[in-house]
């Protein structure tokens, strides 16, 4: 439970940290390219193995990380684009609401079975995430900004699924950290391509911020994959249980950080989506304790 807890913090941050990105006027784009390098880097030096490059592309999980380094860096993109332009809880909600697919695939894929207080707790989640996330409507001022959450809820439960099947299928535990640097690597070089690509038309313009942004989000973005994958690794839950907690614990502390660092305002709905929130984290890491207490 500790990979658990210590993944939502990284997490969470993430979605700070994008916000601080308005506050200073740090340029998106180009802090999270320095975000992926630094991440990149973190990974190889907690990998303890030796790196040859030749045996690294022979792995078999080395082109699906290229794949997922792409898509890496488009979700990121509309994370921050969500979390600057509908808000911070507007990006958490989508990007946590998208457990349901890594959920559904844990289901179908491995057979994972779930008691009823895991599937009420399941169920809870996605209503306290929807709860702790509402704003008024005046928020949004333009519709297709709306469009926004959705692609990052999409993104973020296909890259979420991608590492739970990496995680089961191919990828050992003593090179967690590699395949994360690798990962990050793919998205760092995707991310300079598409720089260069935009230079031939307005310039670079990277500056020291931008790089400091992209030290600190690299940070804890590192951390927050790794430790997932540990988590994942757990015996005592499923994958269910894990991306449920994972996603709704980190709902609540994004929700809270926004408050309290960002002065979002927070409505009455909003206190019952983070209660219910607490009520379905109870449900779906105690539900087969529960249930032996209740039916025996």
């Amino acid at each position: 439970m500790e990979y658990l807890a210590l993944s939502v913090l990284a997490s969470s941050l993430i979605f700070v940290i994008f916000k601080l990105y308005t506050k200073f006027r740090i340029q998106t784009l180009y802090a999270i390219i320095v975000n992926y390098f630094v991440a990149c880097s973190v990974g190889i030096y907690f990998y303890t193995g030796n790196i040859e490059f030749t045996k690294v592309i022979e792995q078999p999980w080395f082109f699906g990380t290229i794949l997922l380094g792409v898509l890496f860096i488009v979700v990121f993109n509309l994370m921050a684009a969500t979390s600057q332009k509908v808000g911070v809880s507007a990006a958490s909600v989508a990007t946590k609401m998208s457990l349901a697919i890594p959920v559904v695939f844990g289901m179908w894929m491995y057979g994972e079975r779930l008691g009823s207080f895991e599937i009420l707790g399941i169920l809870l989640a996605l209503v306290a995430v929807y709860l702790a996330t509402m704003r008024k409507k005046n928020v949004v001022n333009h519709r297709y900004l709306l469009l926004l959450p959705v692609a990052v809820f999409i993104g973020s439960g296909i890259i979420d699924t991608s590492i739970k099947y990496a995680q089961q299928v191919s990828v050992p535990e003593e090179e967690f950290p590699l395949f994360s640097a690798v990962v990050f690597g793919s998205a760092a070089s995707c991310g300079i391509l598409f720089i260069l690509l935009k230079s031939f038309k307005g310039g670079l313009q990277i500056n020291s911020k931008n790089v400091i942004g992209g030290i600190c989000l690299g940070v804890p973005n590192f951390f927050s994959i790794y430790f997932l994958m540990k988590a994942l690794d757990s015996e005592t839950l499923n994958s269910a249980s894990i991306f449920t907690i994972n996603n709704v614990a980190i709902v609540m502390l994004s929700t809270l950080l926004g408050i309290f660092l960002f002065k979002e305002r927070i409505s009455g709905k909003n206190w019952i989506g983070i209660g219910l929130a607490i009520v379905s984290i109870v449900l779906v890491a105690l539900g087969n304790t529960i249930q032996k207490m209740v039916f025996g």
